[in-house]
């Protein structure tokens, strides 16, 4: 799960991570009054869930409140497009005014967890402002990065081992390490898999803080955290995300493609995608049902990938495990009742009750395209998808 801006500075605050004054305006005139409070120059930041928001518009400055009043205007509905958001841009419907900082530098500082190492890192870099993975790329010695443990903790030592290597020296030392360790608590303390700070400023007057602010949350800790899960934005979230999550359905991801595919299993999922790029395919969604022995739930989560305008062929591939063959063809076989627009389904199915699963479907007169392996049922797919 995502938050805001200004909602990941209001819990980095809580743990003691300096950020900027400021809050959110609901219409021109608070956002004037605001300004008027912060000393008149001021920030005007569109609070969408993506990054590039200043390259594309939706950042802006005003050195007085009746400026903030009109940039306000000009940010607050617009359509914000930036390479995160696609070409379709966000709609931006929350708007944060902040007080104007005196910027000397600007560096990077994250924590995330590394998959590879199972624990958490600390990264930092002198080149802030910019795209880490650019950085990444182009310059992976600018990137310091020290491996934690999650029993011990982040410790003095790796916090001086990062200011060190960002000349936070001298009388930044204190303020940096101190905001360092209090970024790593709040990214233990709420269970999140990113706590980002780009840029990570040191002002003219000596100060080091969060000019900007990201926050992930891992979806399977939510239970632990009600304060965190009240901060959802399903606005800034695929409709069809949201929908398969209300219903209970494990994963949706929504890609480029047009051939939907229902698995149970995100290696199967993996596995099912790859196959159809080799088949000369392109996916436009994956939808896990994990183990749903559910009609209903099947015939939901068809109606989910088959809304998208995109989708011009289905792929349902069910493996082993624990789902019920059966319970699957019924959903396939009821789905396609019930949907009006005729999307050709390709079903693969192996495992529990696949004899009595293969029997409903052959009975159904529906017309449902078998297949007897995955290389068979994504040649199968890529070819409907063409077809239609």
């Amino acid at each position: 799960m995502k938050v805001h801006e200004y909602q990941a500075k209001q819990i980095f605050a809580e743990f003691g991570v300096p950020v900027p004054k400021g809050r959110v305006a609901r219409d021109a005139d608070e956002a004037r009054a605001i300004a008027q409070e912060l000393g008149g120059k001021v920030v005007v930041k569109a609070q969408i869930h993506a990054g590039g928001r200043g390259k594309g518009g939706g950042v802006k400055l005003a050195n007085s409140p009746e400026e903030a009043a009109q940039r306000f205007s000009e940010i607050s509905g617009m359509q914000l497009v930036t390479h995160q958001t696609g070409p379709q841009g966000q709609r931006v419907k929350t708007v944060l005014i902040e007080e104007q900082m005196p910027i000397e530098r600007e560096l990077y500082l994250a924590v995330l967890i590394d998959g590879a190492a199972g624990r958490p890192v600390m990264m930092a870099s002198a080149a802030g402002g910019m795209e880490i993975e650019e950085v990444a790329a182009r310059t992976p010695e600018a990137i310091h990065r020290v491996t934690v443990d999650a029993v011990t903790g982040f410790q003095p030592h790796h916090a001086r081992e990062l200011a060190f290597a960002l000349d936070l020296t001298g009388p930044l030392m204190k303020p940096a390490t101190q905001l360092m360790s209090a970024l790593y608590a709040a990214f233990v303390a709420k269970d999140a898999s990113l706590a980002e700070i780009n840029p990570l400023v040191v002002t003219s007057d000596g100060r080091v803080l969060a000019l900007d602010a990201k926050m992930n949350f891992d979806d399977n800790a939510l239970f632990r955290h009600p304060e965190v899960e009240a901060l959802r934005d399903k606005d800034e979230e695929d409709p069809s995300e949201v929908e398969a999550s209300e219903k209970g359905i494990s994963n949706f991801i929504k890609l480029d493609g047009n051939i939907g595919c229902l698995v149970n299993g995100a290696g199967l999922a993996m596995a099912t995608m790859d196959s159809i790029k080799f088949a000369g395919g392109e996916p436009a969604n994956f939808l896990d049902i994990a183990t749903a022995n559910d009609v209903n739930k099947v015939v939901d989560a068809l109606k989910i990938i088959a809304r998208d305008p995109n989708v011009k062929a289905i792929l349902v591939n069910i493996f082993g495990g624990m789902a019920r063959v059966d319970v699957i063809a019924q959903g396939i076989i009821e789905a396609q009742r019930q949907m009006p627009t005729a999307i050709p389904v390709v079903a693969r199915l192996a495992g529990t009750n696949v004899e009595e699963g293969e029997r409903l479907i052959r009975e159904s007169g529906l017309p449902v395209i078998r297949a007897d392996d995955l290389g068979d049922a994504a040649k199968k797919a890529v070819e409907a998808a063409r077809a239609a």
